[in-house]
């Protein structure tokens, strides 16, 4: 589906107002904030002045957001399938908004390795939650218990291991593009 240039500045307009609605700000403070004139921001807001491309990235950046993000239109495919890695137990989905960033979901059976040298390091940073059970994140010489619920962050340049304890667990993962780049490898070298 695409829109006509009508379609999306109409969108475009209705999206400053909206944010600047929730954000609580009247139009004299957000002109304020965007250097614009209040005057200017009213007729930018309900259509009677012309969007120029450096008004819309001084409201973007007053607004706490990008101009990307100001200026998309409604995708598609907003629903998506996750690609499966029966060898590996992974189901991972891809952030179309970012495509660096991949979303994981993994059963684990093991514990984390008894070795520190199986634990691997690489470019990146993870987040990560268990759905259920119990897992065990090994980071560095330091061992954290995640239970159902919680959820863990760290840089990946640390050497980690993840695992279960106690039977099996389910976790999702949020990877950055080094992160899951870092991942991806592993599980090619173990294959």
């Amino acid at each position: 589906m695409t829109q006509n240039d009508g379609e999306l500045d109409s969108l475009v307009r209705k999206r400053i107002r909206a944010l600047r609605v929730a954000q609580g700000w009247s139009l004299e403070e957000l002109a304020a904030r965007a250097r614009l004139s209040q005057s200017t921001l009213s007729r930018i807001e309900n259509g009677q002045r012309r969007l120029a491309l450096d008004s819309l990235v001084t409201l973007a950046r007053a607004l706490d957001t990008t101009l990307d993000q100001l200026v998309e239109t409604a995708a598609d495919d907003v629903v998506s399938s996750p690609q499966i890695d029966g060898a590996h137990g992974v189901m991972r989905w891809l952030v179309k908004a970012d495509p660096g960033m991949s979303v994981m979901r993994q059963r684990m059976t093991e514990p984390p390795p008894d070795s520190p040298s199986r634990l691997r390091a690489h470019p990146g940073r993870e987040w990560l939650v268990v759905l259920s059970g119990t897992a065990v994140l090994l980071l560095g010489n330091r061992r954290f218990r995640i239970e159902t619920n919680q959820a863990a962050e760290f840089p990946t340049m640390l050497p980690h291991a993840i695992g279960a304890e106690g039977g099996p667990c389910e976790i999702m993962g949020i990877f950055d593009r080094d992160a899951r780049r870092g991942h991806q490898r592993a599980e090619a070298g173990s294959g």
